[in-house]
């Protein structure tokens, strides 16, 4: 075993592993870590990885020989290809100090490994002082119902073929919120279903894929989903409607919870928040 679980414990301020992302924090054990290593040079998914619902090879992976495991700090480096390639420092320790020391390393591996980007994500703590980044948060479907929402919120293919029609220009319109990416998915009936709003017969928002899969523990969990409404629809609630109609999907389908991820600030933080969802910590990136 690599890692130790007494040095590792109480570093992890937020449930953040390396490649996986935020995972539940009863998932968040030692054994994970040591899962992640095991398969860090063999391009597979672990069978609980969220990504592997979208094929292919596992893009990410762990710099096993560079990790830094100490009693005060543990420091993981990954490599992706994608794109000119980046490295990312994954930075556990409570002092800030870290930061630093995981910067040099970054900016030392991205050379090495000659990529163009370097990064250092440090999780933080709920109570940390001062919020920024991504927000993790918890919709937990066993602690009361998820209402259906008042409004109308049908899966692309449940509209008639015109509306259906509407979908491509809305998914190109919000590329930059993977909605091109996510329509390309539904083009070879590669992804589950996604829920969309209607403005005069106009598809304006979405919400999906909705997909179930189960954790590291076995528990089904709702997996993320790609969110978006057009800016000139925005301020008519559809957000919201999308939201909690998704909600109702996954809870009506067995899952235990989702973890959401939103930036500090953003409307969709603002809409999780308002709608009492706990908050895990947050996941803050730096260039290196």
């Amino acid at each position: 075993m690599f890692f130790r679980w007494d040095w590792l414990r109480p570093q992890l301020t937020a449930p953040i592993v390396p490649t996986l992302g935020p995972i539940h924090p009863d998932a968040l054990t030692v054994g994970v870590f040591e899962d992640v290593l095991r398969v860090a040079d063999t391009g597979g998914f672990l069978p609980y990885d969220k990504d592997r619902r979208w094929g292919g090879e596992k893009d990410e992976r762990i710099l096993s020989e560079d990790v830094v495991h100490q009693a005060e700090r543990t420091l993981v480096p990954t490599l992706t290809r994608r794109g000119h390639g980046t490295v990312k420092v994954f930075a556990y320790e409570m002092r800030d100090s870290v930061v630093e020391e995981a910067t040099e390393l970054a900016a030392k591996l991205a050379s090495v490994h000659d990529v163009t980007r370097a990064r250092v994500v440090r999780p933080l703590g709920p109570e940390t002082a001062h919020p920024r980044g991504t927000r993790i948060q918890l919709k937990d479907f066993t602690t009361g119902p998820c209402p259906a929402p008042d409004g109308s919120v049908r899966p692309v293919a449940a509209w008639p073929t015109a509306v259906q029609e509407t979908f491509a220009p809305f998914a190109e319109a919000m590329a930059a919120d993977g909605l091109a990416f996510l329509h390309a998915r539904m083009q070879v009936g590669r992804c589950g279903p996604v829920l969309t709003a209607t403005v005069n017969d106009r598809i304006v928002g979405a919400i999906g894929p909705m997909e179930i899969a189960p954790d590291a523990i076995g528990r089904p969990q709702l997996l993320p989903q790609y969110f978006a409404v057009l800016p000139d629809a925005r301020g008519q609630g559809l957000g919201r409607l999308l939201w909690k109609a998704a909600m109702h999907w996954g809870q009506r389908h067995a899952a235990a919870y989702q973890l959401l991820q939103t930036e500090v600030g953003g409307p969709s933080d603002q809409l999780c928040l308002s709608e009492g969802l706990n908050s895990l910590g947050f996941s803050h990136t730096t260039h290196a």
